[in-house]
């Protein structure tokens, strides 16, 4: 069921007056839901994972934000475990990811990893990590650093976050800068198929693979308003949604999924 609250909205002219905009009802059925296919809200709960703190991400060195961007870039479209049993042998080839010391290195230092055997030689997604360096170290001399920059981002302005990613990295958008600001410890959504589902089942008017940037800005107004109502992390809200329909997948099986 659908409700209507007033937002005031900022113009180059200053404030405007109010607008309407539409939000879904209550969570508390969603998370019902979600927690009889689980088996009780304490299995449910023990599926959704510490709350993440955004503010922390201003601690993590950029070599770091650079490791976890070439991950999920290499990891997308791919067997995520086989990236993840290849990995020390990715921070070996790629030199732990400094991006300076990645920036200093000649071209035959790229051309090079087309053939190395401890990677996944793509050379496109090679291409990636290099460019991602510099897009690194270029946030990194205006904010700080890369965390700094995240760890300052409004936590209600991720679809702004995700198209920044997709705009000014390589290879970042997405699907790819959702699951790389989770991996990172951002308090994220992911649009999987089964939370699109939600959301849908909800009443929310978006298409199975919403990509919209008037979509996308619904999805985001509704996970804010679900969160001011429950207290939740976004991402909990995401997987409570994820898991309140389509298959029913064990307790177990989303631990194995999730590397918990």
């Amino acid at each position: 069921m659908l409700k209507r609250r007033a937002v005031r909205r900022n113009g180059g002219g200053g404030t405007r007056l109010h607008a309407w905009e539409e939000t879904l009802g209550g969570f508390a059925a969603i998370r019902k839901r979600a927690a009889e296919r689980k088996g009780g809200d304490k299995i449910l709960q023990s599926l959704l994972g510490p709350a993440p703190d955004n503010k922390a991400l201003a601690r993590v060195r950029d070599d770091r934000v650079l490791s976890t961007m070439a991950e999920r870039v290499f990891a997308a479209g791919f067997v995520w475990r086989v990236i993840e049993q290849k990995w020390p042998g990715f921070e070996a080839a790629f030199l732990g990811f400094e991006p300076k010391r990645l920036l200093f290195q000649p071209d035959d230092f790229w051309h090079d990893l087309a053939s190395d055997e401890r990677i996944v030689r793509n050379p496109q997604k090679i291409r990636a990590v290099r460019d991602n360096a510099a897009f690194v170290d270029r946030v990194s001399k205006e904010h700080g650093s890369f965390g700094k920059f995240l760890a300052e981002w409004p936590a209600d302005d991720q679809v702004g976050l995700t198209a920044y990613l997709g705009k000014n990295g390589s290879r970042l958008g997405g699907a790819t800068a959702q699951y790389l600001l989770r991996w990172l410890g951002w308090d994220t959504f992911i649009l999987s198929g089964d939370m699109v589902l939600a959301l849908r089942d909800a009443g929310l008017d978006v298409a199975e693979n919403p990509s919209s940037k008037k979509e996308l800005a619904a999805i985001q107004r509704q996970i804010n308003a679900w969160v001011k109502e429950t207290g939740l992390p976004r991402a909990h809200v995401s997987r409570i949604l994820s898991m309140s329909i389509g298959v029913n997948r064990t307790a177990d099986e989303l631990r194995q999924y999730m590397g918990e």
